[in-house]
């Protein structure tokens, strides 16, 4: 097995899409979300943090989910990763299977409302416009490794990512430098872990080429009642469903 050293490009940064107008109310809401599902990928929450698993190509296809949403700021982009993780299973017991919202804040959407919209998402009534998206090489920040970490704890509360919790879903509401901020370690984990995976026995649990990164790098976190999200890589032959390769 070779170690894949498959470089970030343009094309990693272009997916396709499919947006949704979802009439909920008097308000009409925008919902982007992946063509096609997210196979090799997974979210869960646990007693101590959210864990989000996913190899290369889900894992870059996420990342760049997390900067189109920096780009929409009247948009919701939805990623259903219940399923997947279901058919998947946690590392621990303890660990439930999560669906993922990224809501720029200026949607302004009520996490309490999104079990109905949702709903209204599935009745196979609402029309879906198949688009590709792209956003540009210059939306991915510095490497995290250059980032200064103290710097989100110097900030407002408001220009961080806050976290919600409804219907099996984590919803992160934040601005376009949060997000744009978080999207280096997804893309860190998608370039360190292939090479190590190809390389090194993999034990589950252990530490022998566990490649992961936290997206928040502050340190009074809990004090506002929120917690950790964690990204590993897990390579597509690893613990997934059977149409894994």
């Amino acid at each position: 097995m070779t170690a894949s050293r498959a470089a970030l490009t343009r094309d990693s940064l272009r997916l396709k899409i499919t947006v949704q107008r979802v009439r909920l109310g008097d308000e009409v809401y925008r919902v982007i979300s992946p063509s096609k599902p997210i196979r090799h990928g997974a979210f869960f929450q646990s007693h101590t943090s959210y864990n989000l698993y996913a190899d290369r190509a889900d894992g870059r296809r996420i990342g760049a989910l997390w900067l189109l949403a920096a780009r929409s700021p009247r948009s919701l982009v939805y990623l259903p990763l219940r399923a997947p993780a279901r058919k998947y299973g946690g590392e621990w017991d303890e660990e439930t299977p999560f669906d993922l919202v990224l809501a720029h804040r200026e949607v302004q959407f009520r996490p309490s409302r999104w079990k109905r919209l949702r709903t209204i998402m599935r009745t196979g009534t609402v029309p879906r416009e198949l688009r590709t998206a792209s956003v540009p090489e210059s939306d991915l920040l510095p490497d995290p490794g250059e980032i200064d970490y103290a710097a989100p704890s110097r900030r407002e509360p408001r220009e961080l990512l806050h976290q919600h919790v409804h219907a099996e879903t984590l919803f992160l509401t934040g601005g376009t430098t949060a997000f744009r901020e978080a999207a280096p370690h997804l893309f860190a984990v998608t370039k360190d872990g292939p090479p190590a995976a190809a390389t090194q026995l993999y034990y589950s649990g252990g530490c022998n080429y566990h490649v992961c990164r936290s997206l928040y790098r502050w340190a009074d976190l809990e004090t506002h009642g929120w917690e950790q999200l964690h990204m590993e890589f897990r390579p597509a032959w690893f613990g997934w469903s059977s149409e894994a390769g």
